[in-house]
């Protein structure tokens, strides 16, 4: 679970975030803290570093003519935040990423807005071909500062069983110098 420790050595812990396969129980709804305000500047470099040249992003003259009225902000900026919002509870431990499917963006994102997030465990198995992993599906959704949900998606990942993590072995090699 987030924030347990690791003991590595005599009187030496590693912090260690991320679930386990075990630890995953499908209903679960984890609350992603702290929230993540969005300003001017991280969605122009955003926008500018992915090379989307949308003018709705970074043009204020632009936006303030669309049916929003002001620069919207980049929707792949605000998966990648409420996904990172994220990794501490649910893929800090994983291999790797499945896939996300069923991207929705119900309300739009301004500048100046903070976000939130949660997770719900929809579905968790052992891996048919490989033993020591599994794989988790969770439903994530993203909220604004008025609670208005901003983003959902569904996610999956292939999570280790207890003991089997890179953090399990990066412990174990502590543990013989």
């Amino acid at each position: 679970m987030s924030g347990e420790s690791i003991k590595v050595g005599e009187n030496r812990y590693r912090e260690s975030f991320g679930r386990y396969l075990e630890d995953f129980k499908v209903g679960d709804i984890y609350e992603h803290r702290p929230g993540r305000t969005i300003t001017e500047a991280d969605n122009t470099w955003f926008t500018l570093l992915t090379m989307n040249q949308h003018p709705v992003h970074f043009d204020a003259e632009y936006a303030k003519h669309s049916e929003f009225g002001r620069p919207l902000v980049n929707s792949a900026l605000t998966l990648a935040i409420v996904v990172g919002m994220t990794v501490s509870d649910v893929s800090q431990k994983a291999i790797a990423n499945l896939g996300w499917t069923d991207i929705i963006m119900p309300a739009p994102v301004f500048n100046g807005d903070t976000l939130y997030a949660e997770t719900e465990v929809l579905d968790k198995r052992v891996s048919k071909s490989r033993p020591t992993q599994g794989i988790v599906s969770v439903l994530t959704r993203g909220f604004n500062q008025d609670n208005v949900k901003v983003m959902e998606f569904k996610r999956s990942a292939l999570v280790p069983k207890r003991g089997h993590g890179v953090d399990d072995i990066m412990a174990n090699l502590n543990k013989e110098k």
